[in-house]
């Protein structure tokens, strides 16, 4: 079970951090920032994508979007969205739940400044409907992520 994985992750390696798990699923942006309480942009979504050969992760606000031409600048390649089953097997997650802690696959990580307007995210724990509380920085610190400018935020 994936978010087993995620309370084994966090055991280890940050024990006073507490997995929330809600009864209605949380799998969508929208449908997290309700269940919490918190504005959509509050939310850390996991992307998973390929550039050219090289898989990787991006944590981004929720109400921010992948800029193709940042990407292309920052990370050398257009980005490729992975399919779900891809997603599954490489991370341990299911599309909805994934998040950058207890991966199946080492990936390697990067963090979106938009995350850095936030004094708390709310990224996924490993299913559809479990969540924690962190800082951005603790995240990035957690799972050695790199911090790069790849998003565009929404206009508020």
């Amino acid at each position: 079970m994936s978010v087993e994985t995620v309370r084994a992750f966090l055991a280890a390696h940050a024990p006073d951090i507490a997995i929330v798990e809600l009864d209605a699923s949380t799998a969508t942006v929208e449908m997290a920032a309700r269940g919490h309480g918190v504005a959509p942009a509050q939310i850390a979504k996991t992307l998973s994508l390929r550039i050219k050969d090289r898989t990787l992760l991006i944590v981004t606000s929720g109400d921010a979007r992948l800029n193709n031409r940042k990407i292309k600048d920052v990370l050398g390649g257009k980005p490729r969205m992975l399919g779900a089953d891809e997603v599954a097997a490489l991370t341990g997650h299911p599309v909805g739940g994934v998040c950058p802690f207890g991966l199946a696959t080492p990936l390697p990580v990067y963090c979106d400044v938009s995350l850095k307007a936030f004094d708390e995210v709310v990224p996924a724990a490993g299913s559809t409907n479990s969540a924690l509380r962190i800082s951005p920085d603790r995240l990035a610190a957690l799972v050695g992520a790199e911090w790069i400018d790849v998003c565009d935020r929404a206009a508020s």
